[in-house]
């Protein structure tokens, strides 16, 4: 099993972060950046913590560019949040396929996102929180946000997979 970091002052560990995992709301500014465009400018976000996962933040589709979103046929369960649909997302020349998510019948207990999207950080031209250019989650699977205010070890690191 992974050695827990421990936190500094003003930092949360996710190894103290609960499973099942808890949605909290996040006043903190959430900026998406994708071949020069700003795809999402919000305060209005939520963010999900789970056990050795950097958080996963859902953001408002009002404070997003849905012009530049196509639904696609992609599809996934959470046992916690429920069936998500995926979006490919397209800025001039420039595409990524199934970048963002979002869950439209969420469980009871993720009710508060419905509809609201998460993206990938790894294939934007950069994703800020509060104006710091967050490090994506490792892996090509999961879609947490690293800051300087989060410790891990992180989940989708090389041999993480049974943790």
């Amino acid at each position: 099993m992974p050695q827990r970091i421990p936190p500094q002052p003003g930092q949360e560990s996710v190894w103290d972060y609960p499973r099942p995992p808890r949605l909290e709301p996040v006043s903190k500014r959430i900026q998406i950046i994708f071949n020069g465009q700003t795809i999402a400018d919000t305060t209005a976000g939520y963010r999900v913590l789970e056990t050795s996962h950097p958080p996963v933040y859902y953001l408002p589709p009002a404070d997003i560019q849905m012009q530049y979103l196509q639904a696609t046929t992609r599809g996934s369960f959470c046992e916690w949040k429920g069936n998500a649909l995926y979006y490919h997302l397209s800025v001039g020349d420039k595409r990524v396929e199934n970048v963002a998510w979002a869950y439209p019948t969420p469980t009871k207990n993720f009710q508060s996102i419905a509809n609201y999207l998460a993206f990938y950080a790894q294939p934007m031209d950069a994703c800020y929180v509060n104006s710091e250019l967050v490090t994506p989650q490792p892996g090509e699977f999961y879609g947490g946000w690293i800051t300087k205010d989060i410790v891990g070890p992180f989940k989708g690191t090389p041999g993480s997979w049974g943790w």
